[in-house]
Order: C-alpha cells, then sequence, then structure tokens
C-alpha cells in the first residue's frame, strides 16, 4: 500500500510503501461495528444505582385492610407497583458492562480501520510533527495550513510543547501508536500519523 507523504502545507512529497496486512485490508463492517461498541461498553463504569424495597424509606404498614374496600390488596407502599415504591431488579453501582475481545478481533479491526482512513484519504503522513514553542495559537495556524480541521494525531514521541501547544485544542488530540483506540480513529475527519509511528503501527497490528 502506498501512502502520501505530505509537508506542513499540506502538499504532497514523498510515498511511503506501507505493509497491506494492515493499511491494504478489505474492510469489514460488521468487525469494526463490534469492536468499537465493545470498546465504548469497557469503557462505562458503574455510577448509576436505584434504590431496592429495602432501601426506600416508606412505612411497613399495611395501606388497609385485605378485604371490604373493594381495592388491589396492598402489604406496604414500597412495592414496585406503586409510585416512589423501590425497584424490582435495580441497576446497581458494581454492574458490568465489560465484553470480550479476541486478540485476532482486536488486530483486524484495527486493520480495516486504518486501511479504510488510507482509502478514503483521511490518513495524512507526515515526516514528523512538532512545534518550537508550546503555543496554542501556532499549532492551531499550522494544523490549518494543512487543511485540518479535526484531527488525531498518532507520533511516536509527544514533545513537552507540543503537548501543551495541542491539549486545549477542542478537535484535535495528540497520542503515541499504543494509545490509538479504534473509537478515536473512526471518530476524529482526519488522522496525521508520522513515519516512525506507521512502522509502530504496523509492528503492532500487522
Amino acid at each position: 500500500m502506498e501512502l502520501k507523504v505530505v509537508n506542513d502545507q499540506g502538499q504532497q512529497t514523498a510515498t511511503l510503501a506501507a505493509a497491506d496486512t494492515v493499511f491494504g485490508r478489505e474492510y469489514n463492517e460488521a468487525l469494526v461495528h463490534q469492536i468499537v461498541v465493545a470498546y465504548q461498553a469497557n469503557a462505562r463504569l458503574g455510577t448509576r444505582a436505584q434504590l431496592t424495597r429495602e432501601a426506600v424509606h416508606h412505612s411497613t404498614r399495611k395501606p388497609w385492610r385485605q378485604k371490604g374496600k373493594g381495592r388491589a390488596r396492598a402489604g406496604m407502599s414500597s412495592s414496585p407497583v406503586w409510585r416512589g415504591g423501590g425497584r424490582a431488579f435495580p441497576n446497581t453501582p458494581d454492574e458490568n458492562f465489560t465484553q470480550k475481545v479476541n486478540k485476532k478481533m482486536m488486530r483486524g479491526a484495527m486493520a480495516c480501520i486504518l486501511s479504510k482512513l488510507a482509502i478514503d484519504g483521511r490518513l495524512v503522513v507526515v515526516e514528523n510533527i512538532d512545534v518550537d514553542t508550546p503555543k496554542t495559537k501556532n499549532f492551531a495556524n499550522k494544523l490549518k495550513a494543512m487543511g485540518l480541521n479535526s484531527a488525531l494525531i498518532i507520533t511516536d514521541e509527544i514533545s513537552e510543547n507540543l503537548d501543551l501547544a495541542s491539549r486545549n485544542l477542542k478537535n484535535v488530540w495528540v497520542v503515541e501508536p499504543r494509545y490509538a483506540d479504534p473509537v478515536s480513529l473512526v471518530h476524529f475527519d482526519s488522522v496525521v500519523v508520522t513515519k516512525a509511528a506507521i512502522s509502530k503501527l504496523e509492528e503492532m497490528w500487522g
């Protein structure tokens, strides 16, 4: 697979031969969907909780006598069928949302995503990306000159200047290859990868 290498102005200067196993794979939509859903599910936190019948603060007194009222039988107002009553099957903080993902599936899905990005022209390869000063404005102008608005930047090494200059940009995220996840690859409009990071991606997912 031949990838285009561009300069700071977004103009092609050369080509890079990339491994077909990572950047030339046939797209499998069902596999990518499964991996993205699993990744989002595994990131969920058990932060929601509902009250059981025991936890609801209600009196245990019988609301009315069993017979003679012409109404349905009721034992206590904390019943799940009553408004304000406890839940029969409540959500708990220790609820487990994780989904198992095999290594082979993850490797295949990441290769499918990277290949699709390359085919659609959303994958941008650069020699290196860095800034001389930790100024967000300068870095934003550099990305604008390259025609990038929403971008995931994958670089083999993140300098302090690059980290400081990029962290306040809303639609830009700079990561090392090992932190490039499938959701971010799909989410951003463009993915900028340095030549050194290309080699690491091939090593990881090839």
